[in-house]
């Protein structure tokens, strides 16, 4: 199958979603190509196939998306806030005489307060052709790409409950799963163990470890295991864990890499303060997300 991916990082002044010239170019694109829109992390990503048509309920996820911002776009011109709007990567933020500076690739920004909102992503496996093959067979996201691989056999990696209920989402739709995890104790909850086990299409695979990713013509097509066995899959689907996004700012406590905040979302740094995925928590959803944002805005209004 022929892939593509590109990302779509911005929407119009109707909400639409936006799809820049240089990318339809690449990807050959026109009105009537079948694409696929999904969502990934912070992202929304464009995949377009051959014979494959844009999945519904992907549809009713983007127009939820499109909705949420053109009512945050309205309700920063009814209120006709100056708010600038900056793109680039931060390398780093300095203190220097009660201000903070933001380092990034392509300015400096000096501010009094910053919220840092980083995120963070999939832990990838550190194989060599790992990031080549994504889109092409390694995925991270069983509900995005699961149905690309309808009555074929795919692998999961992992031991937690992402990658049980991973399993379990792709054993209704692949002819057969194979669960992978590198010891034979499984952080998973017991209910969704007992589901992984009985399935008759899951085969798992304990005390072991992906030490190469098979590929012909640019595409997955097998793993192999630390004791040498080869498997035939057509797709390999990662679920080891999250690594925060981070940024490099002296004295800022973290614990793995993650940001630590009290109830106000403050950091130890004064008029550093963090949110969402990026702070250390026991529950990382959109709704914890947001709330703590408005928590950390509200943090330094109230500080002045």
């Amino acid at each position: 199958m022929k892939l593509s991916t590109g990302i779509i990082r911005r929407v119009d002044e109707l909400g639409r979603i936006v799809i820049p010239k240089e990318m339809r170019k690449e990807l050959g694109i026109d009105q009537k190509d079948p694409i696929e829109i999904s969502i990934e992390g912070s992202n929304i990503v464009l995949r377009k196939y051959e014979n494959k048509c844009v999945l519904g309920f992907i549809q009713t996820i983007l127009s939820y998306i499109r909705d949420r911002c053109t009512e945050l776009e309205e309700v920063i011109y009814n209120f006709e806030l100056e708010i600038p709007y900056e793109y680039g990567i931060v390398k780093e933020i300095i203190n220097e005489d009660g201000y903070k500076i933001v380092k990034t690739d392509k300015k400096e920004i000096t501010c009094k307060n910053v919220i840092i909102a980083t995120g963070r992503r999939p832990r990838e496996l550190g194989i060599s052709n790992e990031k080549k093959l994504l889109g092409h067979g390694v995925s991270y996201c069983a509900i995005c790409d699961g149905t690309l691989y309808k009555n074929k056999e795919v692998c999961v990696v992992g031991g937690g409950n992402s990658a049980f209920e991973a399993a379990l989402y792709l054993s209704d739709i692949c002819k057969k799963v194979t669960l992978v995890h590198r010891t034979n104790e499984f952080r998973a909850e017991k209910m969704n163990q007992d589901k992984v086990f009985s399935k008759e299409n899951i085969e798992v695979i304990t005390n072991s470890k992906i030490k190469e990713i098979k590929e012909r013509n640019d595409v997955l097509e097998g793993i192999v295991l630390d004791n040498g066995n080869t498997i035939e899959v057509s797709a390999l689907f990662v679920y080891v864990g999250n690594v925060p996004g981070s940024i490099k700012c002296e004295n800022l406590s973290t614990e793995e890499n993650y940001i630590i905040v009290d109830n106000n979302m403050k950091t130890n740094v004064d008029g550093i303060y963090a949110c969402g995925d990026a702070i250390k928590k026991s529950v990382y959803q959109i709704s914890t997300a947001t709330a703590e944002g408005t928590i950390a805005a509200m943090s330094i209004i109230n500080s002045k």
